[in-house]
């Protein structure tokens, strides 16, 4: 193993700080170990060296605390430090936190004083693509690209910047080609990992997308959206103890991040609960049954027809009303009442059987006006339209889930019947449903 380079001797007791100092840096954080604890050391360090500075010296312990505190991924006191500073490396990564802060114009301005300040311009440039493509000014990223083909034998960033053009443009296969040549170029390219660990999140693909965004770990800044997207897949994969390490670095960087902390409770309440697969099999096939259409089974036309009005179209839907309600329903008598107990027998299950567990009836099984083209519309949306997190996305898949009319028949004990599936993202869901003016069903 190679030797731990030494960061306080790096940062604290050589004077000069440049871009070959950066280097070194980010080589010594990828190797691990005590390095993220020793930077942590060197900051406090530095920032005693700042109180008893002279005005010249300050400016030389403000541009180390800038670099330090972007890599420490405290992107706000990295601002602030490389504000009261000057030059080209200062100007470069004050833009880089700055784009971090979503703050495009500013950290244009400071891009462009970098430049003209000796920092190699087709590194600035790069950058700058970068913020018009995240502006969706993407014409403008590809015009800059575009001028810098040459950097495609050489260049991760370059691929990186041309992968994000890709998914904008919608061209998936070359979006990944981009990115797994940016990872080949430079191994330790965290923008591509993550994306790469992403897009196979979202494939499904969860022992890939942990092993990029574990490989994100290594080469600081780490950014919140690895550590809880990472949190997600260790929950999924029963690694509980991983995803609580996770949460609990979001909070002890972040005390006031409460969804962090909702999250570090799930989890941690996942470690003791008890999980038996024979028992969650069970469960699915019963969820199965349940989701049955009543058009499959032999019904008379009388009890099809007063089934329908009533908006009854699974055995699920049967088991969430009395009797009496049925009865209450006009044509609907004892006949068709028979009908219904016997196709329910033969699955196992009874009429008001979820009423008597404790649910309620609710208006979806009442007649229902007819809905107007809008409405429809709406309903038939994708869910993916709500644009949900992770762990909220993955449940819904989950339970097949796929339009929000789907969604929208689905309780709130539905949902959370899911595994992964707590009051975090339950309210998540709900208030996603609310811009759009729908609710879950007992809502």
């Amino acid at each position: 193993m190679d030797t731990p380079i030494d960061l306080r001797a790096l940062l604290v007791e050589r004077e000069d700080c440049d871009s070959g100092t950066v280097s070194k840096l980010r080589e010594g954080l990828a190797q691990g170990g005590n390095q993220p604890r020793a930077l942590r050391e060197v900051h406090e360090l530095l920032e005693k060296k700042l109180e008893t500075a002279d005005p010249v010296k300050a400016k030389k312990w403000h541009l180390k605390l800038g670099i330090v505190c972007f890599f420490l991924g405290r992107m706000e006191k990295a601002v602030d430090h490389l504000k009261q500073t000057e030059g080209a490396l200062s100007q470069f990564y004050l833009g880089r936190a700055l784009v971090n802060r979503q703050a495009w114009d500013e950290a244009l301005e400071a891009f462009d004083t970098a430049e003209k300040s000796g920092y190699a311009a087709p590194q600035v440039q790069l950058q700058r693509a970068g913020i018009y493509r995240q502006k969706n000014e993407v014409a403008t990223a590809r015009a800059i690209l575009d001028k810098l083909k040459e950097m495609g034998s050489h260049s991760a960033e370059y691929h990186f910047q041309l992968a994000g053009c890709h998914q904008a443009e919608g061209m998936r296969l070359e979006f990944i080609k981009s990115l797994e040549r940016a990872v080949e170029l430079d191994p330790s390219h965290t923008g591509a990992l993550f994306q790469l660990g992403y897009a196979n999140d979202l494939a499904g693909n969860d022992e890939d997308a942990i092993g990029y965004y574990e490989r994100c770990l290594k080469y600081p800044p780490i950014y919140k959206g690895v550590l809880n997207n990472l949190g997600v897949l260790y929950e999924d994969t029963g690694r509980f103890d991983k995803a609580m390490d996770c949460y609990n670095r979001l909070i002890k960087a972040d005390p006031l991040d409460e969804r962090a902390k909702l999250f570090a409770r799930d989890a941690e309440q996942s470690m003791t609960m008890y999980y038996n697969p024979d028992e969650e099999q069970t469960n699915i096939q019963f969820r199965q049954v349940l989701e049955l259409p009543v058009s499959d089974f032999e019904l008379s036309v009388r009890s099809r027809n007063c089934l329908k009005k009533m908006n009854i179209r699974t055995l699920g839907d049967l088991t969430r009303i009395t009797e009496a309600q049925l009865l209450a329903s006009k044509n609907f008598g004892e006949t068709s009442l028979l009908e219904i107990r016997q196709i329910m027998d033969a699955k196992g299950l009874r009429v008001g059987q979820s009423l008597e567990q404790g649910a309620q009836f609710e208006t979806r099984y009442r007649p229902q006006q007819p809905m107007s083209a809008e409405e429809q519309a709406l309903l038939n949306k994708s869910v993916s339209e709500l644009n949900l997190s992770v762990r909220a996305r993955k449940c819904m898949n989950r339970l097949a889930i796929n339009t929000l009319s789907e969604l929208v028949s689905r309780s709130a004990d539905d949902l959370l019947e899911a595994k992964n599936f707590g009051m975090t993202s339950l309210t998540e869901v709900r208030d996603k449903l609310s811009q759009l003016g729908l609710k879950l069903r007992g809502d």
